[in-house]
């Protein structure tokens, strides 16, 4: 096994201990879990469609395509690096005769994408790190094969030798290198490269003369080992998170989804971080990084990944106390500079050193970290927050952030959001955590009782009990905001009242959740823009937060739904991101937005924004091992949280989950009321905290390479421990927890026919200049 460089030796040591463990353990009663391959994986698009796809070299660079369709002209078409346009295509040729995509069966791999004209087969891919893509052809049936890269991105063509040179206007100090795989003559005339079939193909190299130069040169030498070397990373990130259900869309679009994202995952600034989506959010922005990283990098593993983007944004923190946005970590860090300007960026920051702690229990990082979390804590008590210990920031400083021209901000949301408050709140109580870890109670009882103070006010602040309301958020003059958006699912946690909690969470469901994903506006509202993008009637930005479906969003109101018992009601919005991700959009990942409604004729909304976003496809990792898993490590107390919430369609589920210096595995099957749970741990003696259905909770110590046997069914759970041999070493019986069941009862009534948002087709919207024409007709979706 080769393991992907974004892991460290630790978690690559116990990856393979836990395999050999699972083929030789002498209690092995359970077949291997074996991980999907990447060979089979691949996605064909059928004739009458053409996606988008696209690839990274994991260090500035990527390439954004479409399958099958010719002279495609996308703004960042082609190959883009560090922020750069550098060409937007190319086409093919065999015998002078131009292969057209449209005629071609393509498919698309992880790790490249294949078309099979009718004269060649053509196979495209990226490297790691060389700024080098490679364009083979094989079974060409003809003498010469040819290559023009078209756009207006490059000029000044030169022959070199063997080479072709071009200069790419956004990046004039470097060349574009053309040269066929195999050391052959070479032929320019008409904007086309021609060589003989026999050089199986064109290496496109980008940099200095000397440098592109050189790495044309090492690919000849060493291309297959790159290659290789690349297909490996990414099958070992499969092999570190094997899937398998009676579902083989689930299990598909699941590894898609984090390949895909795992592209996102680059090297800049002297450490890692998470472009915020492609292709025109390839900086790195703190709260998009920070909403990210349990998804792409602690559910899947990745932890020395996790903890260098921490340490990295912790060196750009702002730490001169005369400064206006002291005690923050960057908002975007890009090339050209650092900002701030976000309020809900620093708060996450400390949220995920903390979650980075509970999956790894990485102590040490604790000391290191500590400064940082200390700093950003005190200066946002000392500086942001006001007489009731809410943080205060401006109209745009959420994650609602759009501003037209520029400067009006087009949601805004000063000077409380309710979201903010929530993650405010949680910043100082894992911030406490932290605190008297490091033996340092005075900080640990200042950063608890603003946490205290906050959350003594909140419900009478922001919850209006004669409408059953909470607020979007606070106005300056103390007023509570009516507009219906769904940020008050993030700050649940601070509401006691349990119907409270069920009735947001419903409203939500029923008023902002459309089978499509999780709009930013209630529909009858009067600054609710139906469509992302309709330039003739506004401009996109005011319809950004007001009313376009953010998908990331999908994550919380399907933990929420879940958290209430109703799985199957979640699982419908997560089973349309699986085919989004599979049949429809870009080859394997979901979007940043979509329009709230389908356009005239259509039964599915157009998405827009970045086609591959961080955010969405972080949340949906979250929400499958967290929520329907019910895998949720606390290693710095050395336990595991247990509480399974799968949905009736699975029957038979076998995952693996990482955590801390070992993993979890988790054999799920269902037959009617009976039920039968296997988990096998490999790491050091910890707990397992087990909430299994209706049961009666549950804590099991188990040690390495143990493993926990459990059956239900409707009298009582059985659970047996067992050593790495075999012995059964504990035994318990457990029966149905009255309280629990009484809650699930009332759960499902309140749940009961519980339905997606339905757009209301109005067309005298307050946003809208004209009405529709033709009227629009929809068709209802299940």
């Amino acid at each position: 096994m080769v393991v992907n460089w974004c892991f460290s030796k630790k978690a690559a040591s116990v990856l393979l201990a836990a395999t050999s463990f699972l083929v030789m353990s002498c209690s092995d009663n359970v077949k291997e879990l074996s991980p999907l391959n990447i060979d089979k994986l691949g996605i064909t698009i059928p004739d009458e469609q053409s996606r988008e796809y696209s690839y990274t070299d994991k260090n500035g660079g990527f390439y954004y395509g479409m399958t099958s369709t010719d002279d495609w002209g996308d703004w960042y078409a082609g190959w883009n690096i560090y922020a750069k346009r550098i060409f937007a295509d190319y086409r093919l040729y065999v015998d002078g005769e131009r292969l057209y995509r449209k005629d071609a069966r393509t498919s698309v791999y992880p790790d490249r994408l294949v078309r099979r004209y009718g004269k060649t087969v053509e196979t495209f891919s990226l490297v790691d790190e060389p700024k080098l893509l490679y364009v083979r052809m094989d079974s060409v049936q003809g003498k010469q094969i040819s290559l023009m890269l078209i756009g207006g991105n490059v000029v000044d063509a030169r022959k070199e030798g063997n080479s072709i040179l071009y200069t790419a206007k956004e990046s004039p100090e470097n060349v574009i290198r053309i040269a066929p795989v195999k050391e052959v003559g070479i032929e320019f005339a008409d904007s086309l490269i021609t060589v003989p079939a026999s050089a199986d193909g064109f290496l496109i190299a980008f940099g200095t003369e000397g440098e592109s130069r050189k790495v044309i040169e090492d690919f000849r030498q060493e291309g297959e080992k790159w290659l290789n070397t690349r297909s490996q990373r990414i099958q070992s990130l499969l092999d570190h998170n094997p899937l398998k259900t009676n579902q083989d869309s689930l299990d598909h679009a699941l590894a898609w989804i984090m390949l895909t994202n795992d592209q996102l995952i680059t090297h800049q600034h002297g450490g890692y971080g998470m472009y915020a989506g492609l292709p025109w959010f390839t900086d790195f922005w703190g709260r998009d990084m920070f909403i990210s990283m349990p998804g792409a990098v602690l559910c899947t593993g990745q932890f020395d990944t996790a903890r260098d983007i921490l340490a990295s944004f912790a060196r750009y923190q702002d730490t001169i106390s005369t400064s206006p946005t002291y005690g923050r970590v960057p908002n975007r860090l890009n090339l050209e500079g650092v900002l701030y300007n976000t309020t809900d960026g620093t708060p996450r920051f400390v949220m995920q050193v903390h979650d980075y702690l509970k999956y790894t229990g990485d102590t040490a990082f604790v000391k290191e970290i500590y400064p940082s979390v200390k700093i950003a804590t005190d200066a946002s008590l000392r500086l942001y927050t006001d007489e009731k210990g809410y943080l205060t920031h401006a109209d745009a400083d959420t994650w609602m952030d759009a501003k037209r021209q520029g400067r009006y901000p087009c949601s805004p949301r000063g000077n409380r959001a309710v979201d903010v408050q929530a993650l405010w709140y949680t910043q100082l109580m894992n911030a406490a955590d932290l605190a008297r870890y490091m033996n340092k109670e005075e900080d640990a009882q200042c950063w608890s009782k603003a946490a205290e103070h906050l959350r003594s006010s909140f419900e009478q602040d922001f919850v209006d009990t004669a409408i059953t309301f909470i607020y979007d958020h606070l106005n300056t003059d103390g007023s509570g905001d009516m507009q219906f958006r769904p940020n008050a699912i993030y700050a649940l946690d601070l509401i006691s009242d349990s119907d409270l909690k069920m009735h947001e969470t419903k409203e939500v469901w029923e008023r902002l959740v459309y089978p499509w994903g999780v709009s930013s506006l209630d529909q009858y509202d009067e600054q609710f823009h139906p469509y992302h993008e309709q330039w003739y009637r506004y401009h996109k930005d005011d319809a950004y937060h007001n009313g376009t479906i953010w998908l990331w969003n999908n994550g919380m109101a399907m933990q929420r739904m879940i958290e209430n018992g109703q799985q199957d009601i979640a699982y419908a919005l997560f089973k349309n991101m699986n085919r989004q991700a599979l049949a429809e959009g870009a080859v394997g990942s979901l979007s940043e937005n979509a329009d709230a409604w389908p356009r005239a004729g259509q039964t599915w909304v157009r998405r827009s924004g970045t086609f591959l976003q961080a955010w969405s496809n972080s949340e949906h990792i979250r929400v499958w091992n967290q929520y329907f898993l019910g895998i949720r490590p606390d290693m710095l107390n050395h336990s595991i949280t247990i509480d399974p919430k799968l949905p009736s369609d699975l029957k038979e589920v076998d995952a693996q989950v990482n955590v801390g210096d070992g993993t979890l595995r988790m054999v799920f099957s269902k037959n009617g009321a009976n039920g039968i749970y296997r988990y096998e741990w490999t790491g050091a003696p910890a707990s397992l905290k087990l909430n299994i259905d209706s049961y009666q909770a549950l804590e099991v110590p188990v040690s390495t390479n143990s493993s926990v046997n459990i059956k239900t069914d409707v009298a009582s759970m059985k659970v047996e421990v067992s050593d790495a041999c075999g012995k059964q070493i504990a035994n318990y019986t457990v029966e149905p927890d009255a309280a629990k069941l009484e809650k699930k009862q009332q759960q499902d009534a309140y749940f009961h026919n519980t339905h997606f948002a339905k757009p209301s087709y109005r067309e005298n919207l307050k946003s809208m200049s004209r009405y529709f024409d033709p009227p629009l007709t929809y068709q209802s979706v299940e």
